[in-house]
């Protein structure tokens, strides 16, 4: 192997999962009125070469990962007492206020639990008034008696208020699993939304002749905004902190959105291809009318981001007896100079002496055609394009900035 091609191969080697991302970095300044051509050979191979001029772009690192984007709230809302469903005030799709009443049980049996505790709680307390001339232990088991009671009253009361469902949180119905007449129940515990909001379990209980909730009698979400619920290779995660900017691709999108990451989970899991991965919660930025939950999406998160480069693309750099080269266009003739090269990023290199933004430099490579081809000479063009995210967020290791709209 040639030394230019070991150099070549040494800057252009594989980096696992992490991927360099160009946001803005390199010209082409195109020969020969806006294109290069490819010049025809009898032996079957093509010169191409084409000049490049050099300047100073934005370079991001990052990692990649793959998850679901769910509701960034919701609510699973269950009866926390057993009875017969009276009433459902609800269907998917409404839009309820923290406090609303969603749907209500009977309340007869726990009406009358509520009578016999406050009954329970009077004797208790009209032989507590009269024990004066009881002994100490009959005092104190008098006393603890009553405590009993009030504790009995608070009880039903919570119960009696617990029979009516009401919205933990201002949002939307998402779905409604009960109706009027089914038998639900609190023996079975539900989920936390994500909000923080609890919700209460559902399970069977009284008459078992009517049908019986086994999901969430009403679930509401936040609508509008949401998260990923990604998992990330154990080999890239520690490079995920709280914070990080996140570009979002849902399955079939053609244009990305944004987050930032959220939370970053401490235990592993195992993927589907049995390697480990991490999960790694992401904040959707600004509310979104065209998402929906259970959609899949692809993540790119920003783990370090440098500015101000000075690039040249790879292709354009040779290298002899341990000393690195590019060909200068000045003018009309060319220059063989010496730089000192930096970071590779992807197909550019980064230039730290020897150049400076806006000189040229020209790359030179063969091509070969099949045998006895002659070639009459295609032009070809190209450029990266600039980008940025509208944001939220902000990468660890900034040079001289940061994301439009992001945190510095």
């Amino acid at each position: 192997m040639s030394s230019n091609a070991q150099h070549l191969a040494s800057h252009l080697r594989p980096r696992s999962r992490r991927q360099y991302v160009i946001a803005a970095v390199v010209a082409l300044v195109l020969v020969g009125g806006g294109g290069w051509w490819f010049l025809g050979r009898a032996d079957g191979a093509e010169a191409e070469s084409i000049t490049a001029t050099v300047s100073a772009g934005t370079f991001q690192q990052t990692v990649t990962g793959s998850g679901t984007i769910q509701p960034a709230r919701e609510a699973d809302l269950d009866f926390e007492v057993s009875g017969r469903v009276t009433s459902v005030k609800v269907k998917a799709g409404d839009t309820v206020a923290k406090g609303d009443v969603v749907a209500t049980l009977d309340t007869a049996s726990l009406d009358a639990a509520l009578a016999s505790a406050k009954a329970q709680l009077e004797a208790a307390e009209t032989t507590v008034a009269n024990d004066s001339s009881e002994s100490s232990t009959q005092q104190a088991s008098n006393s603890a008696a009553l405590l009993s009671a009030q504790a009995d009253v608070t009880q039903a009361k919570d119960d009696l208020a617990a029979a009516t469902l009401r919205a933990t949180f201002s949002g939307t119905v998402a779905s409604v699993d009960v109706a009027v007449g089914d038998q639900a129940g609190s023996s079975s515990s539900g989920s936390a939304d994500a909000g923080g909001q609890g919700g209460t379990g559902a399970a069977t209980g009284g008459d078992t002749s009517a049908a019986t909730t086994s999901t969430a009698a009403v679930t509401i979400v936040q609508p509008r905004t949401f998260v990923v619920d990604a998992d990330v290779a154990a080999d890239d995660i520690t490079q995920v902190k709280k914070g990080l900017q996140v570009q979002i691709t849902p399955t079939g999108a053609t244009t990305p959105i944004f987050g930032t990451v959220k939370e970053v989970g401490l235990v592993a899991e195992t993927g589907t291809s049995g390697a480990a991965t991490f999960p790694v919660t992401v904040s959707v930025t600004g509310a979104q009318k065209d998402l929906y939950a259970g959609t899949s999406a692809d993540i790119s998160i920003v783990v370090k981001q440098v500015q101000n480069v000075l690039t040249v693309p790879t292709l354009a750099l040779t290298t002899t007896n341990g000393k690195t080269y590019v060909t200068k266009v000045v003018g009309s003739s060319t220059k063989k100079t010496a730089v000192t090269v930096g970071e590779t990023y992807g197909a550019s290199t980064q230039i730290t002496k020897g150049l400076k933004s806006g000189d040229k430099v020209e790359i030179t490579t063969i091509r070969r055609s099949p045998t006895g081809t002659t070639n009459r000479g295609t032009r070809g063009e190209g450029g990266f394009g600039e980008g940025g995210f509208p944001g939220g967020g902000a990468p660890p290791n900034l040079s001289g900035g940061g994301f439009p709209g992001g945190a510095q």
